[in-house]
């Protein structure tokens, strides 16, 4: 350019684009100058007024780890300092302190998580191949308070194998559904147990539940999170308790719960038909699956 090209057509020759040439040539880029912080003055203030110097405040650290305090971590010597020496101090400066003498104690170690094994792409050919599972809530309105519905299905026959209505739900909840559920499909003393699905619910991640799992020698599986479609059976289930059974009452008592919807439930696997399995209900497929096969569309979960 310095001898006459154009401006346009070298910029075009060497890929710059003109803003970037015109921004750099009317404007000077400054490099960022990194702040190092203010200096550590090296004291800190006591109520009165008075400077505490840093060596000071360090013996007193080490007479607490050295007495009774040695149990307390930053945290609770900061508070120490305040209570018994009056220092204006914050814990982000004990804590730099003790790093510098070493004193501070070792993290704790975070605790496993409960072991996941993540539900993985399946094709159900029969009955007791994979059951799913999942918590339904209600609300009594006479008595102010939550009721939860458990439910175990079978996602080849669509029968509610087992369930559980109770005002409230825990693991050991699920666990005892589960071995009924296991005991009314005959599947309890098998040694090809079903895959038992769920979400990750608390009651599903719990010791209760996942020790008993590992004592019945049941696999079971848990979905990622967000990926209701994968329990999609059950969660399709819930939706016909809902607008069918929960939706057209609002109950009064507990007692009243329970009796519509163990009533549904009779009324689900021995009457309403499902278009899945050829307009029949789950029970009567049951049955009839058992003595011969039935052809039903492809189950891939």
């Amino acid at each position: 350019m310095s001898k006459g090209y154009p401006k346009k057509t070298v910029l075009k020759i060497i890929g710059i684009k003109r803003s970037t040439y015109y921004y750099r040539k009317n404007y000077r880029v400054e490099e960022k100058q990194v702040s190092e912080g203010r200096p550590a003055p090296g004291y800190s203030i006591a109520k009165d007024g008075k400077k505490i110097s840093d060596e000071q405040i360090k013996e007193w650290l080490l007479e607490e780890v050295a007495g009774d305090g040695y149990a307390y971590g930053y945290r609770k010597l900061t508070k120490q300092l305040r209570r018994k020496h009056k220092l204006v101090i914050n814990k982000k400066k004990v804590y730099r302190l003790c790093k510098e003498l070493n004193i501070l104690r070792p993290q704790r170690q975070k605790r496993d998580s409960v072991p996941r094994r993540l539900a993985r792409n399946r094709v159900i050919t029969g009955s007791n191949q994979l059951w799913e599972t999942d918590i339904k809530y209600g609300y009594i309105e006479g008595e102010q308070r939550f009721f939860f519905v458990l439910s175990y299905i079978d996602v080849y026959d669509r029968s509610i194998i087992d369930y559980h209505i109770g005002t409230s739900c825990t693991g050991q909840n699920a666990f005892e559904t589960l071995k009924r559920a296991l005991w009314k499909r005959q599947q309890y003393d098998q040694k090809e147990k079903p895959v038992v699905r769920s979400d990750n619910g608390p009651q599903f991640i719990s010791h209760a539940f996942t020790q008993g799992c590992e004592k019945l020698e049941i696999e079971h599986e848990r979905i990622p999170p967000k990926t209701p479609n994968m329990n999609a059976h059950i969660e399709s289930f819930h939706r016909i308790l809902e607008d069918d059974c929960l939706s057209r009452y609002e109950f009064q008592t507990y007692e009243e719960v329970y009796q519509v919807v163990s009533e549904f439930m009779k009324f689900y696997n021995e009457v309403r038909m499902h278009g899945s399995i050829q307009d029949m209900a789950p029970m009567e497929f049951f049955e009839k699956n058992k003595h011969m096969a039935i052809k039903i569309k492809e189950i891939r979960v």
